[in-house]
């Protein structure tokens, strides 16, 4: 076996600081890079913390990130998106009308310690208004009527949101309510909220300026919008806080820097204070000193191999598919590629045969093989070029 070791070749080493393409399926879970690097070099309080290029997907940071969580209100990301879904598909607009149920009342209404959009028992409010009161101040009678609205019940939500969560990709999302009350089983991992925001924000560009408002009025009483992010960092225009004594403080936010936009999850904040200085420090931290790098182009030539018994002595080894990740600054430099084959190869050799792999290794990342082919056909050499290569010594 052949072992070529040393950083990735010029072509790979150019893509390294591009921006990642949206990937055809959804985005995949990062792998903690707290497992491979000797510190963490976020360095964050949160105890669960993602930061995702909000682009492409590529996830870029992970602490504890795939590991479900109570996710408090921030799990009612889920239920905007499948109304954000209804609305654009014309099973609903923004004009028809839901009646608050005393379940609604009683649960997320005035007399609760909760957020509430203070709707009146037995009331009527428009999808726009439920949204806005959802969304800009989170309140939870109003996710509770848009839920029973759309389902017939808050149960019956849950499961609809559960079955919808896993055809999304978010494989550690299961729902027990619409407000992100505390209840066995209601679950949500850092990597899936981010997904989930993702997913709003590339499907649902018509509704996702809701998220920026800076306050709500609504029955006499105007509220504001809890996101410290909005009020604190230039470019930021969403996404949602969550809070529960069980989960600490949370916070999904996203914002456009630059022509690039990010997204990060904190959850298990000690204290309001601490997530208003933890949110703006980690979203900055998200542009300056993590990169979504494409490392290895599909078709580039990754090396070149000898070849034995051929027309042609040599041949080109071509990247059979792209590969990116996300990687902080520091860990580019330390980026390696190996090239893993039969040295020399035997004629004859097929354009396309697989003749290997090529091994990339980057800090806080997995190793990721990606198989190498053949860029052209070499033909075995006939008997004359053979007899000359004897007589050579060779």
């Amino acid at each position: 076996m052949r072992h070529i070791a040393g950083t990735l070749l010029a072509v790979a080493l150019v893509a390294s600081s591009a921006v990642a393409q949206p990937p055809a399926s959804p985005p995949v879970a990062a792998p903690d890079p707290t497992a491979a690097m000797t510190a963490d070099p976020l360095n964050t309080s949160a105890t669960y913390a993602f930061i995702m290029d909000g682009d492409g997907g590529l996830p870029l940071y992970s602490k504890h990130g795939d590991e479900p969580m109570i996710p408090a209100s921030m799990s009612k990301l889920m239920l905007y998106y499948m109304t954000f879904e209804r609305l654009k598909a014309g099973r609903l607009t923004m004009t028809d009308e839901f009646t608050v149920s005393e379940h609604a009342w009683r649960t997320g209404g005035a007399g609760t310690d909760g957020s509430t959009m203070f709707l009146p028992l037995n009331s009527k409010a428009s999808v726009q208004d439920l949204l806005k009161g959802a969304i800009i101040v989170s309140g939870n009678d109003a996710c509770i009527v848009l839920a029973e609205g759309l389902f017939g019940s808050e149960e019956a939500y849950a499961r609809a949101a559960t079955a919808r969560a896993k055809e999304l990709g978010m494989t550690a999302s299961t729902f027990a309510n619409a407000t992100g009350l505390d209840a066995p089983g209601h679950r949500m991992s850092a990597h899936d909220i981010a997904l989930i925001s993702f997913r709003i924000i590339k499907d649902f560009p018509e509704y996702y300026p809701l998220f920026r408002e800076p306050e709500f009025t609504f029955n006499n009483t105007r509220q504001y919008n809890r996101n410290p992010l909005l009020r604190e960092l230039d470019g930021a225009d969403g996404v949602k806080t969550g809070h529960l004594s069980v989960s600490g403080y949370g916070l999904v936010g996203s914002a456009i820097r630059e022509g690039k936009r990010r997204i990060i999850v904190l959850n298990g904040l000690a204290s309001e204070t601490e997530r208003k200085k933890e949110g703006p420090r980690v979203m900055r931290s998200a542009f300056l000193d993590f990169t979504a790098s494409t490392l290895v182009n599909k078709g580039a030539e990754v090396g070149v191999a000898d070849v034995w018994l051929g027309e042609q002595e040599k041949v080109s080894l071509i990247a059979t598919e792209s590969y990116a990740t996300g990687l902080h600054m520091d860990a580019l430099p330390k980026i390696k590629g190996t090239l893993v084959y039969k040295s020399p190869l035997m004629a004859p050799v097929k354009e396309g045969d697989i003749v290997g792999e090529l091994v990339v290794s980057a800090p806080g990342t997995p190793d990721k093989k990606i198989p190498i082919a053949a860029g052209k056909a070499v033909n075995e050499l006939g008997m004359i070029g053979k007899a000359m290569m004897g007589l050579k010594g060779e």
